[in-house]
């Protein structure tokens, strides 16, 4: 237990986001449309385990837009901060419903918390 607390605390040295506050905004925006869990179902939206590095719209068993999957976007953190503050400005005809973080720290946090999902 004792190396989590190191490794979380490296963490988060190098992540400008705090992981516990992003577990706590994705319970609260996120949970009722994606899961976080390795392996965990699709929901609304895809599963969200593993998502910073992925490639968009490659969720085996979801149905992406033709926006997303045409995208090629690659989900690095800065990519999902400009994503997450307007995702439908970011990716026109995309089919997340979501209206976006606006404050730069909660999009830090949040995108801390994905990362941490490996």
């Amino acid at each position: 237990q004792f190396l989590y607390f190191i490794v979380l605390a490296l963490f988060n040295f190098i992540m400008p986001g705090d992981i516990v506050k992003g577990e706590k905004l994705f319970k609260g925006r996120a949970a009722q449309c994606h899961s976080a869990q390795k392996d965990g179902p699709n929901g609304v939206g895809p599963n969200l385990y593993g998502i910073v590095g992925r490639k968009s719209g490659t969720v085996p068993g979801f149905s992406y837009s033709k926006a997303n999957l045409e995208s090629g976007v690659t989900w690095t953190e800065e990519v999902l901060s400009v994503y997450l503050e307007n995702p439908k400005k970011f990716m026109p005809g995309t089919k997340m419903s979501f209206a976006g973080l606006k404050k730069p720290a909660e999009r830090d946090d949040l995108i801390a918390y994905l990362a941490s999902l490996k």
